[in-house]
């Protein structure tokens, strides 16, 4: 007898080669985005993360102390200023900005949000993103979201509205300002090609020996225009959270030539509300001071 193994008479098992897989392994993941959205302008991002020097006069006395005034070295200069609050904003939006910085003149415990402003500013027909090309109705939304009562200087910042623009700052109450924006966001001269608008709400000016005393009450000081030798203004507007010192002098020659509307925003497709008139008629030489209905005005000293 003998035995027979099952197994060697089954057919061998084929050849069944090792398959290495051919699909690549998942790529690594992608960088985390910047902090600042691609979207934000330059301004937006420099802004970001940082806040204002708070307070009256600190972040004055740097600017004075950082920067010559003129030639007159050692001489004494009369600051006035009533510290406002920054704000960025977001698009053409730097009317409202103004206005809503201003507003802290106004009403410091009137909480006014920016999406308020536009929204009412688009219902009355003012503005279609924000934009503000008329000082009459920057001057009635003013009045409307504040308790407050504009005067609206047709006439630039020459002659005795210098003098009245000054007494209002010495009074403590905010001057809204349209002008040309230079890339440094100080003024210039592009016909209005780079309308902008600024929140004044203080100055320096060099007295002639004698003519003013410092002692006096804002109210009593007056500031006639032959007593002043140079004036400049303190501003803020919505693309910088600090304050900027302008001469008088130039904001007066930016303010005097806006006289059209910037030819490419015109053509980029996007809709703006100009009044009729164009940037000539509802901002050239236009000066609003805004005074709180809780405040007498006092009179415009001429």
């Amino acid at each position: 007898t003998f035995s027979v193994n099952q197994s060697a008479l089954l057919p061998p098992t084929p050849f069944q080669p090792r398959v290495t897989s051919l699909i690549p392994p998942p790529p690594p993941p992608l960088p985390s985005s910047p902090s600042v959205h691609p979207k934000k302008k330059l301004y937006q991002a420099l802004a970001q993360g940082r806040e204002a020097v708070v307070g009256d006069r600190e972040e004055v006395k740097m600017i004075l102390q950082n920067r010559q005034i003129s030639s007159r070295k050692g001489l004494k200069w009369l600051l006035i200023n009533k510290f406002i609050p920054s704000l960025i904003q977001d698009g053409p939006q730097c009317g409202l900005v103004a206005l809503r910085m201003a507003g802290h003149l106004l009403d410091p415990h009137r909480a006014v949000s920016l999406d308020e402003m536009v929204s009412l500013a688009v219902a009355r027909g003012y503005t279609v993103q924000g934009e503000m090309f008329s000082a009459i109705d920057m001057k009635s939304l003013a009045e409307e979201l504040y308790p407050c009562q504009g005067h609206l200087l047709t006439e630039g910042l020459a002659g005795s509205n210098r003098t009245i623009i000054i007494n209002h700052l010495v009074n403590g109450y905010p001057v809204l300002l349209p002008y040309d924006e230079d890339f440094n966001h100080e003024p210039c001269q592009r016909g209005g090609h780079r309308a902008h608008w600024a929140a004044v709400s203080g100055g320096t000016s060099l007295p002639f020996p004698g003519k003013l005393h410092p002692t006096d009450p804002p109210s009593q000081a007056g500031y006639p225009g032959d007593s002043v030798i140079e004036t400049h203004l303190l501003a803020k507007q919505g693309k910088s959270l600090r304050y900027q010192m302008w001469e008088y002098q130039r904001v007066l020659e930016s303010n005097a030539q806006l006289r059209e509307f910037d030819p490419k925003r015109a053509t980029d497709g996007t809709a703006y509300v100009v009044p009729k008139g164009g940037v000539q008629s509802g901002l050239c030489g236009n000066v609003l001071l805004l005074v709180p209905l809780s405040l007498p005005h006092p009179p415009l000293r001429t």
